[in-house]
Protein backbone atom coordinates (compact mmCIF):
# COMPACT_ATOMS: atom_id res chain seq x y z
CA UNK A 1 0.00 0.00 0.00
CA UNK A 2 1.46 3.50 -1.09
CA UNK A 3 1.87 6.09 1.98
CA UNK A 4 -0.77 8.70 1.77
CA UNK A 5 1.10 12.03 0.71
CA UNK A 6 -0.56 15.61 1.43
CA UNK A 7 -1.64 17.76 -1.85
CA UNK A 8 -1.89 20.67 -0.39
CA UNK A 9 -3.41 22.80 2.87
CA UNK A 10 -5.44 26.04 2.63
CA UNK A 11 -5.91 27.88 5.96
CA UNK A 12 -9.37 28.94 6.78
CA UNK A 13 -9.24 32.27 8.30
CA UNK A 14 -12.29 34.52 9.51
CA UNK A 15 -12.34 37.89 8.66
CA UNK A 16 -15.07 41.09 9.19
CA UNK A 17 -16.00 40.78 5.35
CA UNK A 18 -15.00 38.75 2.79
CA UNK A 19 -15.62 41.23 -0.14
CA UNK A 20 -13.00 43.58 1.19
CA UNK A 21 -9.97 40.75 1.95
CA UNK A 22 -10.59 38.96 -1.06
CA UNK A 23 -9.89 42.39 -2.81
CA UNK A 24 -7.05 43.20 -0.54
CA UNK A 25 -5.65 39.84 -1.26
CA UNK A 26 -6.01 39.80 -5.02
CA UNK A 27 -5.01 43.59 -5.36
CA UNK A 28 -1.68 43.69 -3.04
CA UNK A 29 -0.74 40.14 -2.22
CA UNK A 30 -1.42 38.87 -6.44
CA UNK A 31 -3.72 35.71 -4.88
CA UNK A 32 -6.70 34.88 -7.92
CA UNK A 33 -9.73 34.48 -7.21
CA UNK A 34 -11.38 30.72 -7.57
CA UNK A 35 -14.35 31.63 -5.93
CA UNK A 36 -17.09 32.98 -3.31
CA UNK A 37 -19.71 30.67 -1.85
CA UNK A 38 -22.68 30.76 -2.05
CA UNK A 39 -22.26 34.64 -3.56
CA UNK A 40 -20.45 37.44 -3.17
CA UNK A 41 -20.98 38.90 0.42
CA UNK A 42 -19.12 40.13 2.98
CA UNK A 43 -20.25 37.22 5.01
CA UNK A 44 -19.54 34.53 2.26
CA UNK A 45 -17.14 32.41 2.27
CA UNK A 46 -14.59 33.04 -0.42
CA UNK A 47 -11.29 30.77 -1.58
CA UNK A 48 -8.01 32.55 -3.36
CA UNK A 49 -5.08 30.89 -4.96
CA UNK A 50 -1.30 31.75 -6.21
CA UNK A 51 1.61 29.80 -7.18
CA UNK A 52 -0.55 26.40 -6.05
CA UNK A 53 -1.12 27.60 -2.47
CA UNK A 54 -5.01 28.34 -1.36
CA UNK A 55 -6.32 30.49 1.37
CA UNK A 56 -9.77 30.52 2.08
CA UNK A 57 -11.93 33.35 4.36
CA UNK A 58 -15.37 33.21 5.81
CA UNK A 59 -16.79 36.53 6.61
CA UNK A 60 -17.85 36.49 10.32
CA UNK A 61 -20.39 39.14 12.48
CA UNK A 62 -17.54 38.76 15.12
CA UNK A 63 -14.66 39.61 16.35
CA UNK A 64 -11.57 38.33 14.59
CA UNK A 65 -8.76 36.06 15.97
CA UNK A 66 -5.59 37.91 15.87
CA UNK A 67 -2.31 35.82 17.28
CA UNK A 68 -0.15 38.83 18.19
CA UNK A 69 -3.33 39.66 20.62
CA UNK A 70 -2.91 36.45 22.07
CA UNK A 71 0.64 35.76 22.07
CA UNK A 72 3.01 38.66 21.82
CA UNK A 73 4.69 38.55 18.20
CA UNK A 74 3.19 36.02 16.93
CA UNK A 75 2.12 35.94 13.27
CA UNK A 76 -1.31 34.69 11.54
CA UNK A 77 0.67 33.13 8.27
CA UNK A 78 4.23 31.64 7.81
CA UNK A 79 4.82 32.42 4.03
CA UNK A 80 8.00 31.06 1.97
CA UNK A 81 9.14 33.03 -1.19
CA UNK A 82 12.71 32.23 -1.91
CA UNK A 83 12.85 35.37 -4.17
CA UNK A 84 11.98 36.99 -1.09
CA UNK A 85 13.57 41.30 -2.34
CA UNK A 86 11.42 40.59 -5.39
CA UNK A 87 7.91 39.92 -3.18
CA UNK A 88 8.79 42.92 -1.06
CA UNK A 89 9.03 45.25 -3.76
CA UNK A 90 5.96 43.69 -5.22
CA UNK A 91 3.66 44.19 -2.08
CA UNK A 92 5.20 47.64 -1.41
CA UNK A 93 4.61 48.87 -4.54
CA UNK A 94 1.07 47.52 -4.01
CA UNK A 95 0.49 49.23 -0.95
CA UNK A 96 1.48 46.24 1.70
CA UNK A 97 1.24 47.66 5.40
CA UNK A 98 4.97 46.35 6.32
CA UNK A 99 5.45 45.92 9.80
CA UNK A 100 8.96 44.63 9.72
CA UNK A 101 11.42 45.69 6.74
CA UNK A 102 13.49 42.55 5.83
CA UNK A 103 16.15 41.47 8.37
CA UNK A 104 18.92 39.12 8.36
CA UNK A 105 17.92 36.27 11.26
CA UNK A 106 20.10 33.39 11.81
CA UNK A 107 17.28 30.61 9.77
CA UNK A 108 17.09 33.27 6.97
CA UNK A 109 16.05 37.03 5.66
CA UNK A 110 12.21 37.54 6.94
CA UNK A 111 9.67 40.61 6.70
CA UNK A 112 5.74 41.05 8.04
CA UNK A 113 3.19 42.33 5.97
CA UNK A 114 -0.18 43.21 8.39
CA UNK A 115 -2.70 42.47 6.13
CA UNK A 116 -6.53 44.74 6.11
CA UNK A 117 -7.83 42.71 8.65
CA UNK A 118 -4.61 43.16 11.16
CA UNK A 119 -3.75 39.60 10.64
CA UNK A 120 0.19 39.44 10.26
CA UNK A 121 2.38 37.43 7.44
CA UNK A 122 5.41 36.39 8.38
CA UNK A 123 7.33 36.07 4.75
CA UNK A 124 10.48 34.20 4.59
CA UNK A 125 12.94 33.21 2.54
Amino acid sequence: MTKPTLAGIAPQVVVNDAVKTAAYYQAVLGFKLIGFFPAETSTAYVMLERDGYQIHFGGADSQLHINDHIRCGTPDFLIWVPEIEAFYQEVTAKGAKIRQEIMQRPYGREFIIEDCDGHWLHVCD
